[in-house]
């Protein structure tokens, strides 16, 4: 099992075309052997005292932050997905994406522990 987390700045009222734009792009996710995709929209997010998720992707006024996961079978299986994505037309769709993809934060981690529902 390999995850990818994204924390991303997106503006309130882009709520409902984020809603979409990440339905999409799990559908394509999936197609290339993602297990799971989870978005998931402030509701309780405190800001910190030294930083917090707004400062890490320096939020603006009217922006949420939005907490989402990819979980993959392999880090192989993640990279080499990357690498066809890469070439599928489908990604370059001239659709301006909800977000400014610029103050995105990204990165793919190990699992050292997981408590919940793994199947194997």
């Amino acid at each position: 099992m390999y995850v990818a987390g994204f924390v991303i700045p997106v503006p309130e009222e882009n709520f409902e075309a984020y809603k979409a734009w990440a339905r999409t792009s799990a559908e394509l996710f999936r197609e290339y052997g993602c297990l799971e995709s989870v978005d998931s929209w402030e509701d309780n997010v405190p800001d910190g005292q030294n930083t917090d998720f707004r400062r890490a992707v320096a939020a603006r006024p009217g922006e949420r932050i939005v907490f989402c996961w990819q979980v993959w079978p392999s880090r192989e299986e993640m990279e080499d997905a990357e690498a066809r994505i890469a070439k599928d037309t489908r990604f370059d769709i001239p659709v301006e994406i909800p977000f400014d993809h610029r103050r995105l934060i990204l990165g793919a981690f190990s699992p050292i522990h997981i408590m919940g529902r793994r199947e194997d």
